[in-house]
């Protein structure tokens, strides 16, 4: 076995920077070793796949990620995988433990995913071995990761029971829920086009905030609107915009908008208590609510029940607003700029897109790495 100081420590001297994850039992002595590390950062994530987004916003930040989550969650991990860091070339080092081990007595649900883990990181082309279990081992294995990590992909660590001694938590004290009132400007009139709230944004937004475009159309028309290095137009990872967001926010001095919908975020709702629970102050959470996929066919989502502002409130938002028009959005975006968040803005609009709506021309990897260098203030 090893402990988990000697993990952190050679990780550290390669550069990696910057934890988040979903706890699984045989990751106990490694999260507590992180969380008790005054040199690292460590998000709690509410889902893997939520860890996987966070982890490429801090990539797309200038942090080194190190993703770690229990192996049956690397089926919640597969999307953002394969449609997010696959694409955009982001890399991460991901840590998966091997419940279910064949041939180890484990419970009943780990049977499957314990029997496919080596094969579905593989099918994924993620290149993987066993997580060291003997100090001497560690430089060797990571000299192996980082050179596969150099070249934007992905590796993983595949951690077996018993590979690490058992290791305190030395934690902090937890954050107390903040109780705010949502703003409700809301006049029952004629819904906004998402374009002419975009429109809108793009005039009000400076050149130095950061932008996190949700997959579909509200990528496909900022993009139309205007093409700028400091914009990530997402092509999939539908619900990860949140999480990446945070992933930048937390480490850039910034400000940051993630332009979001409702059926994105309804699929990763927990990011919301992320958000809200890490209180990025930099963070301006856009909700572009139409009722509808808009992308598929216009099918409705079940936002027309949820109250987004209320949710965002709850899970300790510094600010909480919610409009139906161009004027009000105008308002509480500049109100919300200047102030602390993290902050979410609702906004009711109208189905439907821009006419002979393309998309975005640039590469997915040339978007990530012209949004790089802008928030390392290079460049592009």
């Amino acid at each position: 076995m090893i402990r988990a100081d000697q993990f952190i420590d050679e990780a550290a001297g390669r550069g990696f920077d910057f934890y988040t994850g979903v706890p699984c039992s045989f990751l106990t002595p490694l999260i507590n070793g992180v969380i008790s590390d005054d040199r690292l950062a460590y998000v709690g994530a509410a889902s893997e796949g939520e860890a996987v987004a966070i982890a490429a916003g801090a990539w797309l930040a200038g942090k080194k990620p190190i993703v770690m989550f229990q192996n049956s969650g690397l089926g919640n991990a597969v999307n953002p995988l394969t449609s997010l860091n696959a694409p955009f070339h982001i890399p991460s080092l991901l840590i998966a433990t091997w419940r279910g081990e064949p041939g180890r007595p484990d419970e009943p649900q780990h049977e499957v995913m314990g029997q496919i883990t080596h094969d579905l990181l593989s099918l994924m082309g993620i290149a993987h071995a066993p997580l060291p279990n003997r100090a001497d081992t560690l430089p060797a294995a990571f000299e192996k990761a980082d050179a596969v990590i150099a070249r934007d992909a992905c590796y993983a660590f595949v951690m077996a029971d018993g590979s690490m001694e058992t290791t305190g938590l030395k934690a902090g004290p937890a954050r107390a829920h903040r109780s705010v009132e949502a703003v409700r400007a809301l006049k029952g009139g004629v819904l906004p086009t998402r374009a002419e709230i975009l429109e809108r944004f793009l005039a009000l937004t400076g050149e130095d905030r950061a932008v996190i475009a949700t997959t579909g159309k509200s990528g496909r028309e900022l993009f139309m609107l205007k093409d700028r290095p400091q914009q990530l137009y997402l092509v999939g990872s539908m619900g990860g915009a949140a999480g990446v967001g945070l992933g930048v926010a937390l480490n850039t001095g910034r400000p940051v908008a993630v332009l979001d919908g409702d059926g994105a975020a309804l699929m990763k709702l927990g990011t919301l208590a992320t958000i809200g629970a890490q209180a990025p102050t930099n963070l301006i959470h856009i909700l572009l609510d139409n009722g509808v996929h808009d992308s598929t066919g216009g099918q409705p989502t079940v936002s027309a029940a949820i109250d987004f502002a209320a949710i965002a409130a709850a899970c300790s938002y510094r600010n909480a607003a919610t409009c139906d028009s161009v004027e009000d959005f105008a308002e509480l975006f500049e109100s919300l700029s200047g102030k602390d968040g993290p902050s979410l803005l609702h906004v009711r609009i109208a189905p439907g897109s821009l006419p002979k709506l393309i998309r975005p021309t640039v590469k997915p990897r040339d978007v990530a790495r012209r949004f790089r260098a802008f928030l390392a203030g290079a460049a592009p």
